[in-house]
């Protein structure tokens, strides 16, 4: 059983290798539609003899037609001379029989000719039939084509794309955009954050020194000391 599942999944393969190695669909149907010219050339090539010997055996019909005719015509006109004493009684007889021999043989031909032309006539229905189903499939298949020309065309450049897209995003190219992106934020987050710092430190020093200046408090305690060792008063008003 293991070796019949193996087999088995051997001819799967093979398979699937040979659907994935068929040709171009568009050249198998441009070949099938060049088939099938061919097919409608050789259809229209053997209605043309089926038609041309439907003529023959109606010209075939015409002509015993006459023929006969001509025969029976001729025995009464022997029939006749024959009783005029115009000729020979007994040859008149005898040509007069083989006139309506020839008759006969005339209208026996007429009757196969008849069955001929009706069964060419039959024949030439049927062909013209085939012949018109194969136009159709020819005028269908071309529109088909058409149609399977442009498809094709919009599947190659949506696979075009799609593949652009997977490559894009195979390589990494959309997430390094976004932790770009983020980097960026935090950076910028980073930099306002130490200006914040900076601002707030630099304030509260601006405060302290225009709050008390300690070397001028002490310079001028100073003074007060030096004018009091000194006996001077301080500033006259």
């Amino acid at each position: 059983m293991r070796f019949l599942r193996r087999l088995f999944k051997i001819g799967q393969a093979e398979v699937h290798h040979a659907i994935d190695n068929m040709e171009d669909p568009i050249k198998m149907t441009e070949q099938g539609i060049r088939d099938m010219k061919s097919d409608l050339d050789t259809g229209l090539e053997a209605l043309a003899q089926v038609k041309a010997m439907s003529i023959r055996a109606k010209n075939e019909i015409e002509e015993c037609a006459i023929k006969a005719e001509d025969y029976s015509e001729k025995a009464m006109l022997i029939l006749k001379k024959g009783q005029k004493g115009a000729m020979d009684t007994a040859d008149a007889d005898r040509l007069a029989t083989e006139a309506l021999v020839k008759k006969e043989e005339a209208l026996a031909a007429q009757k196969r000719a008849e069955a001929d032309k009706e069964k060419f006539d039959q024949n030439v229905l049927q062909m013209e039939a085939n012949v018109h189903t194969i136009k159709q499939n020819i005028n269908k298949w071309e529109n088909e084509l058409k149609i399977l020309r442009s498809r094709v065309k919009v599947a190659d450049a949506t696979k075009s794309l799609n593949k652009q897209m997977a490559k894009i995003d195979s390589n990494g190219t959309i997430s390094l955009l976004e932790r770009m992106k983020d980097k960026i934020v935090q950076e910028e987050a980073l930099a306002e954050a130490y200006g914040d710092i900076a601002n707030a430190t630099k304030s509260v020093d601006d405060e302290i020194n225009n709050a008390v200046d300690v070397k001028k408090d002490k310079a001028f305690s100073e003074l007060e000391k030096l004018k009091e060792q000194l006996g001077i008063s301080g500033p006259r008003d």
